[in-house]
Parts: structure tokens; sequence; C-alpha cells
């Protein structure tokens, strides 16, 4: 709320649309963490400020990114809540090594493909946009279906994200994805702690944290 007042008084030098990415951003992270559904409500909210403040700076790769998540929250929300066993909630699964080199090979291509389509539309860091949008996507995928292994990915995006965003100026939007690397750590010992509960036979999981 501090951030909030201080923006649209002119008190500190940074955008609304900025400030309101990095609170729902930051709690969009959280509730993942805790695997609570309402994290993907939250996260529709933050796409949407993102999307402006993306198109302000001209890092279309991003913008167009955010537009995707919108779909792809939809497509997670369903998916924990119905993805699992009988239609039920969907549980913690790692990633075979079928599906993690048909990752790498999509994420080479669609990089390679994005990064030539950036320099055409003159976007400000075309390679690096590319590389996080393409990265972002699939740890989305990941989180979506709930593959522990989407917190490395994730990880691995955010560090580039916050070079990214400190040369553009975007320094509070810096300090939140250096916040998103910690909460990433957090997220990867949690899922894996609720992988390691070992249900009675024919019981479900359960996992702590999470809500309606």
């Amino acid at each position: 709320m501090l951030l909030i007042v201080a923006s649209t008084s002119g008190r500190l030098p940074i955008p609304l649309t900025e400030v309101l990415g990095f609170i729902t951003g930051a709690a969009c992270v959280l509730l993942v963490v805790v695997q609570s559904i309402w994290n993907f409500p939250v996260g529709i909210a933050n796409f949407a400020f993102f999307i402006v403040l993306f198109w302000q700076s001209r890092l279309f790769g991003d913008m167009a990114l955010q537009g995707v998540y919108l779909i792809l929250a939809i497509f997670g929300w369903y998916q924990w809540l119905h993805g699992g066993e009988h239609r039920g909630r969907l549980t913690v699964r790692t990633t075979s090594l079928g599906e993690t080199f048909t990752m790498v090979a999509v994420g080479i291509a669609l990089t390679a493909v994005l990064s030539t389509y950036l320099r055409a539309i003159h976007d400000t860091a075309p390679f690096l946009d590319a590389l996080t949008t393409t990265a972002s996507l699939i740890a989305q995928w990941m989180l979506n279906t709930k593959r522990l292994e989407n917190w490395f990915v994730w990880i691995a995006a955010d560090v580039v994200y916050v070079y990214l965003y400190t040369v553009k100026g975007l320094h509070l939007t810096a300090v939140l994805y250096v916040i998103f690397i910690a909460m990433c750590v957090a997220g990867l010992i949690s899922w894996r702690r609720s992988m390691e509960q070992v249900p009675a036979p024919g019981a479900e999981i359960q996992h702590v944290g999470a809500t309606p």
C-alpha cells in the first residue's frame, strides 16, 4: 500500500503499473510456493499490469509473453483442479528424460525464431528477450502440470531477467526478480517435501498449503 501511495503522489519515481506488477507478482509466486490455487487469479492481474509496462519499455517479447500467460493461467487453473487421477487435484511429479530433451529442443528452436523476429521489429534486447520469453513459457507449462523441475527453469530465467531489467532502468522490477529467485528456491524445497510425503495405500497425497 505504501508503494502505491508513494507512486501515485509522485514521491516514488516509479510508474504505478510497475508498482502494481511488483505487488501482484510477489503475491503470485508466494501462492505458487504453497500450492494455492489462488495464484492463478492473482497471476492474471499481474500479467495485465506487465503488458502495459513492457509496451512502454518496448520489450515486445515480454509483452507478448504476458498475453500468452493469460491463456496458460486459465489452462493451469483447470489442470490444478482437475488434472490429477480421476479428474481430481493434480499432485507434484518429476519430468521424464524424454520430456526434458523435447523441451530443450523446442527451447532452442523457439529462441532462434523469436530472436530473428524481435530484431526485425527493433526490440531493444532481441536475444535476451527471446531467451527469457522461451524459458518462461516452458517453465509456466511445467508449473501448470506441477513438474518439480519448473523451479530450476524459473531460476535460470529470473537471473537473466534481473540483468535485463537493470539495464533497461526497471529497477523495482529487477528487485522483484531477485525476490522471485529466493521464492523459487523456497518453492523447490516445499514442492520436493510434498513429494516425499508417502501416502498410505490408496490414499491421496495431501499438499501442505493447498487451498480450494
